[in-house]
């Protein structure tokens, strides 16, 4: 008996979702959550302000979607292994502290050699941190390279309340770097060289120096 040819389509269309479907149940499920709600309070300790701030990094913030910690070679945005270290030195006037907030407030304010602007503002939307949860950034980032020192009650740059933060912009600082100095350790990604075909730019943090701390904003988000 000759089948139908609309039949065989119909079966061939039936096996083949069966197919696919069965394949699709071997590839691992992940389950995405919705970032976790951070309850901040005066009365968190330091300690309690990193482990936050680890979360934060990972989760809410970003952070880790475009920084690596420990890594070299290659990477898309800066590795942020060591930063507590490279920030007190990263721009003339600025102590660690006010760098790392400078970074995540106005990450365009200064410029890593060799890299792109890209990174966010994170107490902006689409991110949307608060002063007291990029405080506990902060204190997370102090603990790469360092001791975490900043508290609840610590006064930072840009924050609600804070003073005046053109004292924490030295002259220049958010100059636009000369020819050949372009990326800012917070976000952004290596700039092509001379005479190669930029390619499509990416939001992230910069922190490092080298090929090995390509991305954007040193301390971003």
């Amino acid at each position: 008996m000759k089948v139908p040819v609309t039949l065989k389509l119909a079966g061939l269309a039936l096996g083949s979702t069966m197919f696919y479907t069965w394949v699709g149940q071997l590839v691992p499920q992940e389950e995405v959550q919705p970032p976790v709600v951070v309850e901040m309070s005066e009365d968190l300790t330091t300690a309690d302000m990193v482990e936050i701030g680890q979360d934060i990094f990972e989760g809410k913030g970003l952070c880790a979607t475009c920084h690596t910690i420990g890594r070299s070679g290659a990477l898309r945005f800066p590795d942020l292994d060591g930063i507590a270290t490279r920030a007190a030195d990263r721009v003339p006037g600025l102590g660690a502290l006010e760098y790392m907030a400078q970074s995540l407030y106005e990450p365009e304010a200064y410029i890593v050699p060799g890299f792109n602007p890209g990174m966010p503002q994170i107490d902006k939307p689409p991110i949307g941190l608060s002063d007291d949860e990029i405080k506990a950034v902060i204190a997370y980032l102090q603990t790469l390279g360092g001791e975490a020192t900043i508290t609840m009650a610590s006064q930072i740059p840009y924050a609600a309340g804070a003073e005046a933060t053109s004292d924490v912009n030295p002259p220049g600082a958010g100059d636009a770097p000369p020819a050949g100095e372009v990326g800012i350790e917070e976000g952004g990604a290596p700039a092509p060289e001379e005479g190669t075909e930029a390619g499509p730019g990416a939001a992230g943090a910069s922190t490092g120096d080298g090929a090995d701390e390509a991305g954007a904003p040193e301390e971003g988000g």
